[in-house]
């Protein structure tokens, strides 16, 4: 077998059988997915995926930024073409270095993958490359492996997107439509209309304002024209916004001083430093709107987007170029939180690529102002180790019950009952540690594993 069933398990006998047990309850609770970049076209359009590669390869940064790593041409793999034009030659150099991910977190999902869709019993590497791609496109030309079938297969509960602003929505409300049942919600992404730095950001504040019927080139105009777009996003079950801004800066300016900064930012004209003012005002004003309308408000700062410009300025945005940075939270929200922290029907969820963070910033601000929960680790550390060195340092302090379970954050869609399944086998086995350091009772581990694995998402999320 490609996966043992003890993986992830403490490796002594009496911790490992209370892993056993906890896992056994949590393993086959339905998926919540309330963070990804799958896309609704999939579901709306319920069409067979192309081929391996395209499946595999083509959506997931973990993968081609370590073969780039490793100096495999993108072009080669296909990426930032709209078809691959030779598949099955991009899965064969995909398999030529599949060793590359020994040892890494992309290795066990894939495997799982591998292992329990496909039915693979041998290793993936150059000489199994055709037997592994003819097994999976068989299958693929199979309903079972539709995108509909597969989310059911999955036991997805709910699957959310993530989506402009000026995005139309029309495959969400295709969805719908349909009369299928499966619970795909968008989530509200403003990262184009309101940072400066988004390529065509004045064109797209522009193109807000025709669909909302605003005049966004007035600051009164372009918080208006936001809370008209949330509002149809909600009406399409949204239940979160979420926002990738560089740094968790937050600020608390006088209206006349807002209203100057958005018409300089409009103009092209503002400085690096007024821009990122202008960000941190922006998500002040969205945790006013969130307070309004309900939605919960997701923050993922701290990742140097677009690193290898050549990359970007060759292939776009999002092509594993980002690179964490420190990032500051104490001082950074402080504006915000002076304004909105105590209030109880605010939800924040902080997430970082800063773990040093955890233990000295995180999990005591979520352990104290009632509006602050904390994401899973994410992205760089959304791995065994990165969730344990999670449970380690931001227990002591937050507890369990700042958290917010788990997402899985992925643009590969096969990835996501493997990522689930490793969360859901970390916490079981930080849990059955401390059971058996006689730290936490046997029944109260099995009441938190389900939380961990099912309630607090659900709740966290609204859902």
């Amino acid at each position: 077998m490609l996966i043992h069933e003890d993986r992830l398990f403490p490796a002594e006998s009496s911790t490992l059988k209370v892993a056993r047990a906890l896992y056994e309850q949590v393993k086959n609770l339905p998926i919540v997915s309330p963070h990804g970049h799958t896309q609704a076209s999939w579901f709306a359009r319920n069409e067979p995926f192309s081929d391996p590669a395209t499946l595999f390869v083509q959506p997931d940064h973990y993968v081609f930024r370590m073969l780039y790593s490793q100096g495999v041409s993108l072009d080669d793999l296909g990426i930032g073409q709209p078809q691959i034009k030779d598949p099955r030659k991009v899965w064969r150099l995909f398999a030529k270095h599949y060793y590359l991910f020994r040892g890494t977190p992309t290795r066990v999902w894939l495997d799982y993958s591998f292992q329990n869709l496909f039915g693979m019993e041998e290793r993936l590497s150059e000489r199994t490359a055709d037997l592994y791609y003819d097994a999976i496109d068989e299958k693929l030309r199979t309903p079972e492996f539709r995108p509909r079938a597969l989310f059911e297969r999955f036991n997805l509960e709910v699957l959310a997107t993530t989506d402009s602003p000026v995005d139309s929505l029309d495959d969400i409300k295709a969805i719908r439509a349909s009369g299928w049942t499966g619970r795909i919600l968008p989530a509200f992404r403003p990262d184009p209309v309101v940072d400066p730095e988004f390529a065509g950001f004045a064109g797209l504040i522009a193109k807000l304002g025709e669909q909302t019927g605003e005049d966004t080139a007035t600051w009164t105009g372009y918080l208006n024209a936001l809370r008209k777009a949330r509002l149809r996003f909600r009406e399409l079950g949204c239940t979160s916004t979420d926002h990738g801004h560089p740094t968790a800066q937050t600020a608390d300016l006088p209206l006349a001083e807002a209203a100057a900064l958005f018409s300089l930012v409009l103009s092209g004209k503002a400085s690096a430093q007024q821009q990122e003012l202008f960000r941190a005002q922006m998500l002040t004003e969205m945790a006013q709107m969130s307070l309004e309308d309900g939605l919960v408000m997701q923050i993922h700062p701290g990742s140097v987007r677009n690193h290898n410009r050549k990359i970007y300025e060759r292939y776009g945005r999002d092509m594993g170029a980002d690179i964490p940075s420190p990032t500051n939270y104490v001082h950074a929200l402080r504006p915000l939180l002076d304004r909105f922290g105590t209030e109880t029907k605010l939800s924040i969820i902080l997430f970082t690529l800063d773990e040093s963070t955890f233990s000295r910033e995180l999990a005591p601000l979520a352990g104290h102002y009632p509006c602050l929960r904390l994401g899973p680790p994410w992205w760089f550390h959304d791995s065994p180790e990165g969730m344990m060195r999670f449970r380690e340092t931001a227990t002591e302090t937050a507890g369990f019950y700042n958290t917010v379970g788990f997402n899985d954050d992925t643009r590969a869609f096969l990835s996501i009952p493997a990522r689930h399944d490793v969360a859901r086998r970390v916490d079981c086995a930080f849990l059955a540690r401390l059971v058996a350091e006689h730290r936490l009772d046997e029944d109260e581990a099995f009441e938190v594993a389900h939380e961990l694995t099912y309630g607090l998402v659900k709740k966290a999320y609204r859902l």
